[in-house]
Parts: C-alpha cells; sequence; structure tokens
C-alpha cells in the first residue's frame, strides 16, 4: 500500500468514527510511510475531511444560486430549529448543520445531503418530517429521495447519440473489429472534442498517449462536475454507467492502457454502490480484465477513487495530484499528462460525456456522428438546465442550437427569461438581446451548465453567490486569486449597500484582468469572467446602481466596514 491510498485511507476512518482523529493520522502515517504533517495538509484541504467530532447526522446544504431562488434561508432556517443546531458551527451528538456549494442537484432545489444521501426539493414541512424521522431511529438510506434526472429533450430523426437505446457491450463488440490505430483515427475524424470545458480534441489526445510508449499507462474519468449549475455527468452515471465503462475500455485498447480510475466527486457517493456492482458484472461478462472479448493481451481495469470536495479538482493537473494523496493544487504544468501523468506515466483524462461519446461513435460510427450538428461541431450536447424554467433537466440537444430555442415552448420553457449563466460561474451571462446566439465551437461554447434567470432575479445576489462560491474556493496558492476573489466579492457587497462609484466598477475590471493572467490554474483564470461581463452587458443596470461622481467623497469612508470587525469581536465576547 503506497501514498495514492491515502484519501481512501482517509475515507475509511471517517466513515467509522465520524472523524479523523490524531491517533488515526499516526497509523495511517506509518502504514503508508507518509508524514503526519503532510497527512494533515491534505486533510484541511479537503471540505469533507473532519479533524474534529461531527454529530451522527452530518448535514450539508447546497448553498447555489438556484437553491438561494428555490427557498434555501426557509429551509437552512428550519434545519437549524429542528436540530437545535446552528449552518457551520459545531454540533451536538446527533447533528452538524454545514453550509456546501452545488451538489449536483440543480434541478431538484433545494437539496441537501444527509451522511451523503440526497434529499431534494426541500421545503420546512420535508424537513421537519425528515428530522423527525432521524430522531425516531430510522436510517436516511431508507427514505432519502431518488435523484434520476429527466431526459428532457433528445434530438428527432433518429439524431440523438447519447440518451438512446443502450445494450451492454455493444460498442465493445464494434471495438474488436478495428486495431487500435483505427479506432483513434476514427475518433480524430468525428472531431469529438471535450465536454468538461477545455474542448480539447479527443483523437489527438488519445494518439498523443498512444505515442508514448511505457510500461504503464492510464485512463483517468474525471467525475468530479463541481461547476455549479452542471449536473449532466451524474445523469450518465445514474442512466448510462455502462456506456461510460466501454468509452473508457475503448480508449485504454486504443492508447496502450491497463488501467481506468473514476475520480468520482463525494457528494456523489450515494452512486457509489450502484457503480460497484455494474464493474462487477462487466467483469463477469468478460468486458473487464483479461483478453477481453477474447482479444490477446487485451487487459483492462477500472477502479473507482473517491474525491473529497475540491472544485479545483476538477482540473486534470490536480485531479491527478489529489489521486496521487496529495492536496488537489494544480502543479505548475511543463508538460503534458499523456507524457508523464498520474505516476509520471502517460496518462488520458477525459470527461464522463466525453468518453461516453467515444463509445457511441465506435458503436455507431463516426459519419452518423458527423451528420448531426454543425460542420464544425459535429454531435450533440448535453446541457444541464435549472433556475426559471418549467422543465429543469438534461437536454441533448444538436450542436447550432439556439438559445432561444432551448428557451422555448418546446424545450424548458423559460418563464420571462432576463439573463442566462453558461457553463457556471467560470463561464458566460448572456442577456436577452443575445438569444439567437448558438450553442457550438464557433459560437458560445457550454461546458455543460445553463442556468436560467427571469427578470425578478437581482443580478446582483447572482454575481455575490459566485464570487462567494470562488472566494472559498481558491486553493489559496496564487495571492491574486485568493485576495482578488475576497476584493470583488467587497466590492459587490459596496453596489449592494448603494456605496459604490463608478471608480469601483474601474477597479472590478481591473482586478478581473490581474485575476486572470496571472493565476495558475483555471479556477482564477475564468473566476472573473462573469462580473466583469456582467459589468459591460447590464450597463443600464449597473448605472442605476452606481453614486453619482458628486457622492463620491461621501462614500469614501465606511463606517460599517470600518466598525464590522470591531463589533463582531464584541459581541464573541458577550456570548
Amino acid at each position: 500500500m503506497d501514498r495514492t491510498q491515502l484519501l481512501n485511507k482517509l475515507w475509511e476512518y471517517q466513515q467509522q468514527f465520524g472523524y479523523i482523529s490524531n491517533q488515526a493520522i499516526l497509523e495511517i502515517s506509518k502504514l503508508l510511510n507518509v508524514s503526519n504533517i503532510e497527512i494533515e495538509s491534505v486533510i484541511s484541504f479537503y471540505h469533507f475531511f473532519h479533524k474534529t467530532p461531527t454529530g451522527k447526522h452530518l448535514i450539508y446544504l447546497n448553498n447555489s444560486i438556484i437553491s438561494e431562488f428555490k427557498g434555501f434561508d426557509e429551509v437552512k432556517t428550519t434545519f437549524e430549529k429542528e436540530t437545535g443546531c446552528t449552518f457551520n458551527e459545531p454540533g451536538n451528538n446527533e447533528f452538524t448543520l454545514l453550509e456546501t456549494s452545488c451538489i449536483g442537484l440543480n434541478d431538484q432545489e433545494p437539496a441537501a445531503l444527509i451522511n451523503f444521501q440526497p434529499f431534494t426539493d426541500l421545503t420546512p414541512k420535508k424537513v421537519k418530517l425528515i428530522i423527525q424521522k432521524i430522531k425516531n431511529g430510522e436510517n436516511v438510506k431508507d427514505f432519502c429521495s431518488k435523484t434520476i434526472s429527466k431526459i428532457r429533450f433528445t434530438p428527432k430523426n433518429d439524431k440523438t447519440v447519447i440518451f438512446r437505446n443502450y445494450r451492454m457491450g455493444e460498442s465493445l463488440q464494434q471495438m474488436q473489429k478495428f486495431s487500435p490505430q483505427q479506432i483513434i483515427a476514427k475518433i480524430s475524424k468525428s472531431k469529438v472534442q471535450g465536454c468538461g470545458g477545455a474542448f480539447f480534441p479527443t483523437g489527438y489526445k488519445w494518439q498523443s498517449c498512444r505515442n508514448n510508449e511505457d510500461d504503464a499507462k492510464y485512463i483517468i474519468c474525471n467525475a468530479d462536475e463541481g461547476e455549479p449549475g452542471t449536473f449532466k455527468d451524474r445523469a450518465l452515471l445514474q442512466h448510462l454507467p455502462g456506456l461510460l465503462f466501454e468509452g473508457m475500455t475503448i480508449a485504454g485498447y486504443a492508447t496502450g492502457a491497463k488501467e481506468g480510475i473514476i475520480y468520482l466527486r463525494a457528494e456523489y457517493f450515494f452512486i457509489l454502490p450502484e457503480l460497484e456492482a455494474l464493474l462487477q458484472e462487466f467483469r463477469n461478462k468478460n468486458y473487464l480484465g483479461k483478453n477481453i472479448l477474447g482479444i490477446n493481451n487485451f487487459e483492462f481495469n477500472i477502479r473507482i477513487q473517491m474525491g473529497a470536495g475540491s472544485y479545483v479538482c476538477g482540473a486534470a493537473s490536480a485531479l491527478i495530484e489529489s489521486l496521487e494523496g496529495r492536496r488537489g493544487e494544480p502543479p505548475v504544468r511543463t508538460h503534458s499528462a499523456t507524457k508523464h501523468g498520474y505516476l509520471q506515466k502517460p496518462t488520458v483524462v477525459n470527461n464522463v460525456e466525453t468518453l461516453c461519446y467515444a463509445a457511441r461513435i465506435i458503436e455507431l460510427g463516426e459519419d452518423f456522428f458527423l451528420n448531426i450538428g454543425t460542420p464544425e461541431s459535429p454531435g450533440t450536447k448535453l446541457i444541464s438546465i435549472s433556475g426559471d424554467v418549467a422543465k429543469p433537466g438534461i437536454y441533448e440537444i444538436e450542436y447550432g442550437t439556439s438559445i432561444r430555442d432551448l428557451l422555448g415552448i418546446e424545450m424548458s420553457q423559460a418563464t420571462s427569461p432576463y439573463f442566462v449563466q453558461v457553463s457556471g460561474p467560470s463561464g458566460e451571462c448572456i442577456n436577452n438581446t443575445e438569444f439567437d446566439r448558438k450553442i457550438c465551437r464557433e459560437d458560445i461554447l457550454c461546458g455543460g451548465a445553463f442556468m436560467v434567470f427571469n427578470r425578478n432575479r437581482d443580478i446582483l445576489q447572482v454575481l455575490r453567490n459566485f464570487m462567494e462560491f470562488f472566494k472559498e474556493e481558491s486553493c489559496g496558492v496564487c495571492t491574486p486569486c485568493r485576495a482578488g476573489n475576497y476584493i470583488l466579492t467587497e466590492k459587490i457587497k459596496k453596489i449592494q449597500r448603494g456605496l459604490c462609484a463608478q471608480e469601483d466598477v474601474d477597479e472590478m475590471k481591473q482586478w478581473g484582468k490581474i485575476i486572470k493572467l496571472t493565476s495558475r490554474c483555471g479556477l482564477g483564470k475564468s473566476s472573473a469572467n462573469t462580473v466583469t461581463m456582467a459589468v459591460d452587458k447590464f450597463k443600464d443596470y449597473f448605472n442605476v446602481k452606481i453614486a453619482p461622481s458628486n457622492f463620491n467623497k461621501t462614500v469614501e469612508f465606511d463606517m460599517e466596514d470600518a466598525i464590522h470587525e470591531f463589533d463582531s469581536i464584541i459581541k464573541e465576547t458577550q456570548l
């Protein structure tokens, strides 16, 4: 056993005792030959690891912007009242209450995880019933919510790629008709690209890995979809996990890799038992293991590694650090993962959706894929729609579909849409003059999240929620990211209080540029995107919020800010 098992051992102790004690750290240190200090450093990095005892029932309430607009405050208050605890403070022997960022259930908000079991569409009445059942001794696994997202739309005229009939092993049966190099040629010809947000050509990545001869290669499935508003990978893991396994196996065959690892976000613990059961079925059918389908010397296996709560681990380089038992901090990249990735071996990191497309392309043929979508963006795309729509859920659309069509009566049925957030907080905000723009690589790149807001929603509340998220999720290594996201959050608060001058708006844009240019990873490079875009795209809104120039001297000194910390200290000493 080596350091790569560190996260597994930490989960093992926490699930057994409710937290990771100093004694546990000593035992793990001896077992894995990792220093106590390093282990404590890893524990402190991940949101879901605890070094102090928690209640028997650990409740994580999602605080995403969709949750805020669907009744978060009322649900939060009811949880506190019924449990006698306060959020984000030490609880009692029975309950601990914590807020957390998006848990991949935006179509069923407000939502919470109780001992990592999902509870969705929460109301004060539902919360009272849940807590009463827990107090009566019922196991949360016995009455948690069914979280299968609705597949709301698929293309007509046999243009559906993903959500069509699935027959176990069909893609693998087709795979064995071709050589590894022919498989890569088919993937390359299809023009399928990464679906997690980077949009890197999949065929090129596979070819690069295959070209590197080594005794060990790896296929890693990135199932750590932490971008708020995104839940299409969860839908795939619940609806079509076998298709994912086949896509990984095909990638292994094409590149020469023998081991696949699914890095599954901790928020999806409730899916793990079903995934493990299906993996065993694949092994029993010889779809995994040695000499798969009778192909000599073709060996491939898949294991699942649980994450522990870190947004930045969605980035490939940080994910690899996490898999190796370290803090998920993105390293300074000097090489491609296809040359020196996991354990310094050639590694392909693909998103869940990407691997599912790869399996379908081998099953259906690259020409089938190329005849759908646009010339530069062939195929379909999975979109997670939530917010002010009548039909939240999963939409498989042809590339080239317009925003207006997605919002229309035949699809999500949006109610008075004012703006749309595409690809989550790190993506692009679209105002209502841009609804004829299209989802495709030639126009709007969409990683999967599609949050709709109507005219009754406050733009500043949305922006503040987004920036609070980035402030919390920044790993802190890059000072401009750590400080800049905090400053942008404070600027938004200042606007909300009516104390903002034009200089503040100008500074927000400047900070956005600084954070983007000086940050190491994707979080910092994209965290200010929406704020800086919104200032330009909603000028009339911000002009109303900005104080007139002759008011500047009045707002230079902010009494509330000046005494806030002092007041907090005084209140604490009086408790």
